[in-house]
């Protein structure tokens, strides 16, 4: 498939283009000397690329766009709830999904979702997924780990920064500790997992996709729920994303936020224990009337982390049931 058409490509009103002088693999070049024919109409829909990037572009088959078997992924916070729920949908398409965690041991959750892959109906998956102990706060640990598992496959080529925490708590009764650890979670160990991840692609010169999982509380204030610390963390990954979007699309690697809406995950349920009127207030706060199952973030995750996104970068995808369209 041609790149993309560039600004001066000589694009006429009618579709057609100019023609410009070529070399023998169909480079313009940039003499714009006429002479050489170049392709009109739906054919010309696509021009030649002059500049040469490490970025490229998806395969014309939705199916091999969709395709990561045999590709490593990384997913922090990956042991229970949404982080899980997406690395087994990206081992179920096929990746080699290891799950970090701050569990020295698995949750039962991890057990079930690993059996899973191999019972999958219909096509069996050549995925799989593996299980290591690292708070996303050791940054040694978590260069030591991403060190190992690239030597071991000799690549990776991608990451889901799920890992987080959250406090309910009045703004004028958080303490410095409170915040810093919010803070040290959510935003720096995201920040560091995606550093650590970057170094080992471009050792070995893999082009992928590194995924904030931030959320729609960075970009709105959640009605009923006291939690300004995590909702400003979650703001701070999807600017995250946007800055290492730009500094790292030179070498290949894609880096956007997943924005969620609610979920209904641990952190979530014990929401709901505390305030018994909230799944309700959050459920009139849906388009859809419901809150959002973890399952359904596998097809977002399988999207930024494969090649279908191939020219997306530097976004935030709000799945939110339409909270934050009214």
């Amino acid at each position: 498939m041609s790149p993309l058409v560039e600004e001066n490509s000589g694009l006429q009103a009618n579709g057609s283009y100019e023609s410009t002088d070529a070399t023998e693999d169909g480079i313009a070049e940039e003499n714009g000397s006429v002479g050489t024919y170049q392709p009109t109409g739906v054919q010309g829909s696509v021009a030649i690329a002059t500049k040469p990037s490490e970025s490229k572009p998806a395969p014309k088959r939705l199916d091999e766009q969709l395709n990561i078997e045999g590709k490593v992924f990384l997913v922090t916070g990956g042991g229970q709830g949404l982080g899980l729920a997406m690395a087994e949908g990206l081992g179920e398409a096929g990746g080699i999904v290891y799950c970090l965690d701050w569990r020295e041991e698995p949750h039962p959750d991890f057990f079930a979702a690993q059996k899973a892959i191999k019972s999958f109906p219909g096509k069996p998956s050549h995925g799989s997924l593996q299980y290591r102990h690292v708070d996303v706060r050791d940054t040694e640990g978590l260069e030591r780990i991403t060190s190992e598992i690239a030597s071991l496959h000799k690549r990776i080529d991608g990451l889901v920064a799920a890992a987080a925490i959250q406090q309910v708590t009045p703004a004028t009764q958080y303490t410095v500790k409170d915040i810093c650890r919010m803070v040290d979670i959510n935003f720096t160990g995201a920040f560091m997992s995606a550093a650590a991840v970057a170094k080992r692609m471009m050792e070995y010169h893999c082009k992928g996709s590194i995924v904030f999982v931030a959320s729609m509380s960075g970009f709105v204030a959640n009605k009923g729920l006291l939690s300004p610390v995590y909702n400003s963390s979650k703001a701070a990954l999807i600017q995250l994303a946007r800055n290492l979007a730009m500094e790292w699309g030179k070498h290949g690697i894609r880096v956007n936020s997943l924005c969620p809406g609610h979920v209904i995950t641990p952190m979530v349920q014990a929401n709901f224990k505390e305030d018994p009127g909230l799944q309700e207030k959050w459920e009139e706060e849906s388009m859809l009337g419901r809150i959002a199952m973890p399952d359904e973030f596998k097809g977002p995750a399988l999207y930024l982390c494969s090649p279908a996104s191939s020219y997306m970068t530097g976004s935030a995808m709000i799945v939110d049931g339409g909270h934050t369209a009214w």
